[in-house]
C-alpha cells in the first residue's frame, strides 16, 4: 500500500474539469485541521489540480477566533478564499515549502507578510483506517451523490474522533460545497512555531472549529481526495477560468 508521502506527491498539476457538470473542483490533499491546546487552529490545503490551476493555502485561527488564509498561488481569489474568504479577517500571499521527511512525517514551512510558520506532523497507523482507506478510494464518485451516503461518512468520521464534521453544505461565500476525502490519516504527533510562538500540544476539541458555518475536524487529520462547489454564475466562472489561464479576463 502506498504511503501518504507517495500518494500526495504523485498527484500531477493540472487545470482541469470538475467530475460533475455545473461544478468547479479541486483535487489534492491537506491537513483538514489541527487544533492546539493554546487555542490556535491550523489547516493546510494542497491542490495540484483545480478548475483554476494548482495552489496551496495555509489557514490559521487565532485564540480569539479570527481566521486568516495565506495563499501560495497566483491569485488568492481563485484559491480557498473564493469559498471561505468572507469568514476571514485577513487573506494574503505566502510561500509554502512542503517536505516529507519520512513516509508519514511532513514538515510545513511558510513565510509571508503576515505569517511565519514551522510545522511538523507525523501520521499514525490506525487499524480501522487501514481497512477503510482502500475501500473508500475504490468507491465510485457516484457514491457521493446520495445524502445518506455522505451522512454515513460523517458518522464514521465522528467514530474516529473528528466530532460533528459536515462534508456537505453552504460555504461562507454562498457556494454549495461537497468535500470528498478518499483516504484519511490521523495525526499522531505535531509541533508548530508560529511567528516565534510555540503553539503547544495538538489536542482533540469538544466542539469542532468553525469557519463561517463550515466545520473542520475536532482533531488533526490529513485527507487525500477532492471537492466540488456549484457554479453560482456561469459567466463569472468563465471569466475566472480565463483569468487563471491568461492573467486577465476577456
Amino acid at each position: 500500500m502506498a504511503s501518504p508521502a507517495a500518494l500526495t506527491t504523485a498527484i500531477p498539476a493540472a487545470m482541469g474539469e470538475a467530475p460533475w457538470a455545473g461544478h468547479e473542483y479541486v483535487r489534492g490533499w491537506g491537513v483538514f485541521g489541527q487544533p492546539w491546546d493554546s487555542g490556535h487552529v491550523l489547516a493546510l490545503r494542497v491542490f495540484p489540480q483545480s478548475s483554476f490551476g494548482a495552489y496551496a493555502t495555509l489557514w490559521h485561527r487565532d485564540p480569539e477566533g479570527h481566521w486568516s488564509i495565506h495563499v501560495h498561488g497566483s491569485r488568492p481569489e481563485l484559491a480557498c478564499p473564493r469559498y471561505y474568504g468572507p469568514a476571514c479577517s485577513y487573506v494574503g500571499p505566502v510561500t509554502i515549502d512542503l517536505t516529507w521527511t519520512g513516509s508519514r512525517t511532513l514538515r510545513v514551512q511558510a513565510d509571508g507578510p503576515e505569517v511565519s510558520l514551522d510545522w511538523t506532523l507525523t501520521l499514525s497507523r490506525n487499524p480501522l483506517l487501514g481497512l477503510l482507506n482502500p475501500l473508500s478510494a475504490r468507491l465510485p464518485l457516484a457514491s457521493w451523490r446520495p445524502a445518506a451516503l455522505v451522512r454515513a461518512r460523517e458518522l464514521m468520521a465522528r467514530a474516529l474522533g473528528m466530532g460533528s464534521l459536515r462534508l456537505a453544505g453552504p460555504m461562507p461565500s454562498g457556494h454549495q460545497g461537497l468535500l470528498m476525502p478518499g483516504r484519511m490519516y490521523l495525526v499522531r504527533d505535531a509541533t508548530a512555531v508560529l511567528g516565534g510562538t510555540d503553539l503547544g500540544r495538538p489536542v482533540r476539541l469538544r466542539e469542532n472549529p468553525d469557519i463561517g458555518g463550515s466545520t473542520l475536524p475536532a482533531r488533526g487529520v490529513l485527507a487525500v481526495g477532492q471537492g466540488v462547489w456549484d457554479v453560482r454564475d456561469d459567466e463569472e466562472f468563465r471569466q475566472a477560468r480565463v483569468t487563471a489561464l491568461h492573467g486577465t479576463p476577456s
